[in-house]
C-alpha cells in the first residue's frame, strides 16, 4: 500500500479521517457510491470539500493510487468526482487507480477551484 506523503491525515477539529494508517491485512474496505443527500451536516460537506481540494492539489487531473486514501472519505466522492481511471478497476484494492473528474468536481464544488 503506497502512502501518500504530505497528504493531510484528517480534517482538522474533528474526527473525519482523510488517510489511514496501515493496511488491513484482510484486504481493502470496498469503495462504494454513498448518496449525498440535501439534509447533510455542512461539517460533513466540508469534510468533502477539503478532502477533494487536497485531492486536487496532490493529484490534479491525473490518475492516482488509492493508497491509504480513507475508503470510507472516497466513497463519498467515488462515482461523481472520483472516478476509476481504468476498466481493470479493483473497488477491495490497495493499488486500484482513481481519477478525479474534473468537470463534476467543478459542478459540485466550485468553492474549491476558486482562485
Amino acid at each position: 500500500m503506497i502512502k501518500h506523503r504530505g497528504f493531510p491525515g484528517r480534517l482538522p477539529g474533528t474526527d473525519f479521517q482523510f488517510t489511514i494508517r496501515r493496511a488491513n491485512p484482510r484486504g481493502a474496505t470496498p469503495l462504494t457510491r454513498r448518496e449525498r443527500y440535501r439534509d447533510r451536516k455542512a461539517v460533513d460537506k466540508r469534510a468533502d470539500a477539503v478532502f477533494l481540494a487536497a485531492l486536487w492539489e496532490h493529484f490534479g487531473d491525473q490518475p492516482f493510487e488509492r493508497g491509504n486514501l480513507d475508503a470510507g472519505r472516497l466513497s463519498w466522492l467515488f462515482g461523481r468526482e472520483v472516478v476509476p481511471a481504468d476498466d481493470s478497476f479493483d473497488p477491495e484494492s490497495y493499488e486500484a487507480l482513481l481519477q478525479i473528474d474534473e468537470n463534476a468536481a467543478r459542478a459540485a464544488f466550485p468553492e474549491v477551484f476558486e482562485e
